[in-house]
């Protein structure tokens, strides 16, 4: 306790001198300098168990700053700072005014810029311009942005390494424009599933480079498939209908599911109107052509092509399911028998 009776008029000697150093620098502060009240304390030891030793009380001396006084500080200190301006502010209007320049509407513009609000605006700005270099008018860009929003994360770099590898397969920028506009997956695929069906293509179906570029470029969406389903989508055609590349292409066949094909074509066959060609591609009867069985309505298919009511399609649908499964049923059975057989 003695040791804490010397400690505090050093305690006090020091706040005294913190003050006097902090008016010196705030010169305005030393007129207005007050005294605090007398701090008045007894302090008291206790030498034995028996005996209370009383201290002479304490008053020390300190100056205080009145409210005013640390207004004026806090004033005076915020007066000296400068303002801030962050550079990325001025961002947004940069982009505004670029999107403007390239043509975009205000509507489109608002839209592009929450497309992927994490995506920099620099970022937007070079995929809007690599897209433009490509032949593509504004309004088509924002679609293929509003359907595919990855686009804005792809770099400048896998941009232009995705449109030099499809101008090798002969999509140059009128035909790139098509595929961009139908299919804007195709800049953000593996390379690899795109390499799978161009494979399938070329090696299974036996298209020449010719007719891929024009299959890819009436039928974009044929990137997206399975490479198995698409061959076997070929071999119907080519084996079933006796359909020619030429036919395959120029109907824009591949761009139909397998079971749509399907259900039509062999309604058609048990209504006896439409027969395979023969190896001379002849028939006994005039088939339909391509187009009034797979482009149009199902409607219209039934009206003019089958010649045929609603109720009876539909029950042909079910019975049509219904055959599928068996056979792949027994299908699945023949399988594994024949590994059984192996393993014996």
């Amino acid at each position: 306790m003695a040791s804490l009776v010397r400690q505090v008029p050093e305690w006090h000697r020091l706040l005294a001198l913190s003050w006097a150093c902090l008016v010196r620098q705030t010169p305005h502060l030393r007129d207005q300098k007050q005294t605090s009240p007398s701090l008045s304390c007894k302090l008291t030891t206790v030498p034995g168990r028996g005996s209370v030793q009383e201290f002479s009380s304490i008053t020390p001396q300190k100056y205080v700053q009145e409210p005013e006084n640390r207004t004026r500080l806090v004033q005076c200190l915020h007066g000296e700072q400068k303002p801030c301006v962050d550079p990325e502010s001025l961002e947004p209007a940069k982009v505004i005014r670029s999107l403007q320049d390239m043509g975009f509407a205000e509507a489109h513009i608002n839209s592009l810029c929450s497309i992927q609000p994490s995506v920099h605006p620099q970022q937007l700005l070079d995929i809007v311009s690599e897209l433009l270099l490509l032949g593509l008018n504004p309004e088509p860009v924002f679609n293929a942005l509003k359907k595919n929003p990855q686009l804005l994360k792809l770099s400048n770099m896998q941009m232009k390494r995705r449109s030099s590898y499809l101008r090798k397969l002969g999509l140059g920028e009128g035909k790139l424009r098509r595929v961009l506009s139908v299919c804007p997956e195709v800049f953000t695929m593996h390379q690899r599933d795109i390499d799978r069906v161009v494979k399938v293509l070329r090696e299974k179906c036996l298209f020449t480079a010719q007719h891929i570029t024009d299959v890819l470029h009436r039928c974009p969406t044929v990137l997206q498939e399975d490479p198995n389903e698409l061959e076997y989508k070929f071999q119907y055609a080519y084996f079933r209908m006796g359909l020619t590349h030429l036919d395959i292409v120029r109907t824009d066949f591949l761009q139909y599911s397998i079971t749509k094909i399907k259900q039509r074509h062999i309604y058609l066959e048990r209504l006896g109107r439409y027969q395979t060609p023969d190896k001379k591609g002849q028939t006994q009867i005039p088939n339909p052509s391509l187009k009034n069985i797979l482009r149009v309505s199902e409607a219209e298919f039934l009206a003019r092509t089958a010649c045929s009511s609603v109720e009876e399609f539909q029950v042909f649908k079910k019975l049509l399911d219904q055959e599928e499964e068996e056979s792949e049923s027994h299908a699945s059975e023949e399988e594994e028998e024949e590994e059984e057989e192996e393993l014996l």
